[in-house]
């Protein structure tokens, strides 16, 4: 998978994430295997591992193996893989951009951008939906129609703490639960990755942007979704919430004539390639 920084570099980065995705979906026997792993018990298991002492020891082989510079994280003892996992950034690492009409980045992740129509499909861990498909609410889809939608893409070494992009009044958050499916065997149609994964969405009727939708979709079987706050007057760069183990995603769904996203981003999105970006930065402007 192809991805490109702000600079214009341009990088190939074969995920090993996406790769057991794309087996567990789109293989015979992968299918079999996710109908064993989606059990409940299954999932409490690997919470309860990542959360223990003992998963300490994986730490610095993670850390070794993904190249994370800890300088850019608070200094402090670990007492679990999660606890590490949901560690803080420095707050002089992630500068949060206040031009009151620039649109910033909620997260750390790769970037891709999806103009909004009734049939448009958009593309995310190798699986197409609607907005539709994706919310389960015909109306609110709609109200994004001709539109503009964000898909951040975080890996397991990214920073999964997010924040708000912009001050103003959000509504209550909106829980969408997992659903797994019963996987046939003889069938090789793939399940949606989407509808196998919990996701939470909240409406942010901000101060500059018009109202966005913000969702966040947890990881694969042991991703949890920790949002901050419900219903509440909330200020640009406030941390909204975070992801415990697994990488995850957010989407952004913006209103028709409210945004223009940044011409490097756009460009690298037409051309199928992701655009790194960090919490904070300018991704976009208000028109």
């Amino acid at each position: 998978m192809a991805y490109a920084d702000r600079s214009g570099n341009t990088y190939e980065h074969d995920d090993l994430q996406d790769r057991v995705l794309k087996y567990l979906y789109g293989s015979m026997p992968g299918r079999v295997l996710i109908k064993q792993l989606a059990k409940p018990w299954v999932s409490k298991l690997a919470q309860i591992l990542l959360s223990s002492g003992l998963s300490r020891i994986f730490i610095p082989f993670f850390i070794k193996w993904k190249k994370i510079d800890m300088k850019d994280y608070e200094n402090k003892k670990y007492t679990s893989f999660n606890d590490f996992f949901i560690r803080k950034i420095i707050r002089s690492r992630r500068i949060i951009d206040q031009s009151p009409n620039h649109f910033i980045s909620p997260c750390d992740g790769k970037l891709s951008v999806y103009p909004i129509g009734r049939d448009t499909r958009f593309m995310v861990k190798n699986t197409s939906y609607t907005l539709r498909s994706l919310l389960r609410n015909r109306n609110l889809a709609d109200h994004y129609e001709d539109g503009t939608l964000l898909v951040f893409r975080l890996s397991v070494d990214d920073y999964h703490r997010y924040c708000y992009i912009d001050s103003g009044m959000k509504s209550k958050n909106f829980r969408i639960k997992g659903v797994f499916h019963t996987v046939n065997p003889i069938a090789h149609e793939t399940v949606p990755v989407f509808k196998e994964n919990t996701r939470e969405y909240t409406i942010l009727s901000s101060r500059n942007f018009g109202r966005l939708l913000v969702m966040e979709v947890g990881a694969l079987l042991v991703g949890k979704i920790v949002n901050y706050h419900e219903k509440a007057y909330v200020m640009r760069g406030e941390e909204k919430g975070r992801f415990e183990f697994g990488g995850s995603t957010i989407i952004v769904c913006i209103e028709k004539g409210r945004v223009i996203i940044d011409n490097d981003i756009m460009e690298n999105s037409m051309k199928g390639i992701e655009t790194k970006v960090k919490m904070g930065e300018k991704i976009g402007a208000a028109i």
